[in-house]
């Protein structure tokens, strides 16, 4: 009479357990690259909205608001994908902000002329030069709107 098998044995349950293992050894970085690219574009696509709300305060208003606070849809001041505030700095205001408070490209000309925007990224740090370390994982928008990204690819 023949016995039928009615388990695994420990060799057959730890390969299983090796393949599980390498699958999710190559898939979890993939998926941690996925939820950045996905936190990069909600911040972006803030950015646009914060953006077009400042632009039609400021038709309305004929000056850009001091802070984000005092946009009546921004009270307090929305959080980026890492937890963080979106910066805001007014620059075409009288009297204007210093030039030194001001982002700045690879040239140290300021990026924009009438208000800089942006989040501090994934580190929650940053310099106003963009050639900073601290500043390249910066999402901004640059140019005065034509460009919001990662501050590197600017």
């Amino acid at each position: 009479m023949r016995r039928t098998q009615l388990a695994f044995t420990i060799i057959e349950l730890m390969i299983a357990l090796v393949v599980v293992g390498a699958l999710a050894a190559i898939a979890l970085p993939s998926y941690q690259n996925y939820r950045e690219k996905v936190r990069i574009y909600e911040a972006a696509t803030t950015i646009a909205a914060i953006s077009m709300n400042l632009k039609n305060y400021q038709v309305d208003n004929k000056y850009f608001p001091p802070t984000l606070n005092t946009l009546p849809m921004y009270n307090p001041v929305p959080l980026d994908p890492w937890g963080k505030p979106y910066q805001y700095l007014a620059i075409d205001i009288d009297p204007a902000p210093n030039r030194g408070a001001q982002r700045k490209d690879k040239n140290l000309n300021p990026l924009n002329s009438d208000f800089d925007l942006y989040s501090m990224g994934p580190d929650g740090q940053t310099a106003k030069p963009l050639t900073a370390a601290a500043a390249k994982d910066d999402i901004v928008r640059a140019d005065n709107g034509r460009f919001i990204g990662v501050a590197k690819d600017h």
